[in-house]
């Protein structure tokens, strides 16, 4: 876990969670204008992920890993005695769903970007049948991610720069696959679980990767008094890297600012 502080007049913090296969290194433009904004930056590496232990990468024993891990980077954030907001991205944002759905946490605000709800493709019905008997006798078994650069984005100095990205994931397990399967069926099962909190979902409409069907569907499914569904045209899986990236971030911004304002924060103060 790293922070990074506002240049001037904190007004909140922001906690940022990744997607699969990547890292917080891949966030410095993000985390950048955050701080500029008048943010700080809470994130790190996700198990199994980044910089975390070699040995156990692509793969977790569970998906609680990765919700054990994010409520530690919250009860940091509550030590700046500020606003806290969750961005998560991908399976980040399935990660800050499901622990909501779990644990009750003081935020002021949720933005999800194209949250992992269910997938365009995925693995042919024998493949799957089989990952669920090697879950129980090989879970640390890996194949490959299949995540290729060219459809997550259409930012071709993000695809160049991450091509050369050694800290990529490239392979994960099997139990990590069945773990992320149980995870977005539970993210449905449990929706009366989703707490009261302004929510907004940023999502791709060309997205390769995500299925935004499954995402609207869980949209319109959780029943909370203040939720926006923002889908940007044209732009892949990771639309903080789209060439469309500085609009989107004015978007996410106003809609942190309009409910810093709601809660009586000024948030024009110099």
């Amino acid at each position: 876990m790293r922070k990074w502080e506002a240049y001037q007049n904190p007004k909140g913090v922001m906690v940022i969670v990744h997607g699969a296969m990547e890292h917080h290194g891949r966030y410095g433009w993000l985390i950048e204008n955050w701080r500029l904004n008048g943010f700080h930056v809470i994130m790190g590496d996700l198990p199994g992920q980044g910089l975390t232990t070699r040995s156990s990468r692509g793969h977790v024993d569970s998906f609680d890993e990765y919700i054990k891990e994010v409520y530690s980077w919250i009860k940091e954030a509550e030590r700046f005695a500020l606003p806290i907001f969750l961005l998560g991205h991908s399976m980040g944002a399935l990660t800050v769903i499901r622990l909501l759905q779990n644990i009750e946490v003081k935020i002021e605000g949720v933005l999800l970007s194209s949250p992992c709800l269910g997938l365009v493709e995925y693995p042919p019905v024998p493949i799957n049948a089989l990952s669920v008997g090697l879950n129980w006798i090989l879970p640390e078994f890996k194949v490959s991610s299949k995540m290729d650069i060219d459809l997550v984005t259409r930012n071709e100095e993000i695809k160049e720069r991450a091509h050369n990205d050694s800290l990529y994931v490239t392979k994960v397990s099997v139990r990590w696959y069945r773990e992320l399967l149980k995870a977005m069926k539970t993210a449905f099962t449990k929706l009366s679980n989703f707490p009261d909190v302004p929510l907004l979902v940023l999502q791709g409409g060309d997205d390769k990767i995500v299925n935004k069907r499954d995402v609207m569907d869980w949209f319109n499914q959780v029943k909370i008094s203040e939720k926006i569904y923002k889908e940007w045209e044209n732009c892949y899986h990771e639309i903080f890297n789209e060439p469309e990236r500085e609009r989107i971030f004015d978007y996410a911004k106003s809609f942190v600012e309009i409910w810093l304002r709601q809660i009586g924060y000024n948030v024009y103060t110099e």
